[in-house]
């Protein structure tokens, strides 16, 4: 089974949603997550082309355990210690006409990434490429004291389109979460 990752956190409802759904539903949840976005809200806007949608309305999974992503960050000194809390969601639960991947390159300049960026999900493709790259690595373990910590910047995204139900994730350990 090839296994997905989201960042646990605290959320309302039974539902993983996207920020567009989030606003409605949950405005005060919109306003903590959207603040992510503070200083480059023209993201938000940036098509998903597979999809036919744009970036608030998708849900975002990461096909790379986020251990060594951390464990870089913190080889370069900008974080200190930390205890992982991260879901998971078998990858073969998602709809592939609902989803896509997204190839990331750390590239300030490239705005938004253009269509050949993004590839067709399978269960097999996200397994592919779930070792994030030594250059990505690099880049984490070598942050200097200005640049902004964005450990997903060059880590593949898989996006998915509308809602996930909440109950088919399961914490770290296993236990199915719940809202």
């Amino acid at each position: 089974m090839t296994l997905l990752y989201k960042a646990a956190g605290k959320i309302r409802g039974d539902e993983i949603l996207p920020l567009n759904q989030l606003r409605h539903r949950y405005p005060d949840v919109y306003e903590r997550e959207v603040r992510k976005y503070d200083g480059r809200p023209e993201r938000l806007a940036t098509p998903v082309y597979p999809l036919g949608c744009g970036w608030a309305d998708v849900v975002f999974l990461s096909p790379v355990h986020p251990a060594p992503i951390f464990e870089a960050m913190q080889e370069s000194g900008r974080i200190g210690p930390v205890v992982i809390d991260y879901w998971t969601l078998d990858a073969g639960l998602l709809d592939p006409a609902d989803t896509c991947i997204l190839l990331k390159r750390h590239d300030p300049e490239m705005k938004p990434q253009p269509p050949e960026d993004y590839i067709p999900y399978s269960p097999a493709a996200a397994a592919g490429l779930s070792t994030p790259t030594e250059r990505a690595l690099h880049r984490l373990r070598n942050l200097d004291a200005t640049e902004p910590l964005y450990p997903w910047a060059d880590i593949p995204h898989i996006l998915h389109r509308g809602s996930i139900p909440v109950a088919l994730f399961r914490t770290a350990a296993g236990d199915r979460v719940s809202g």
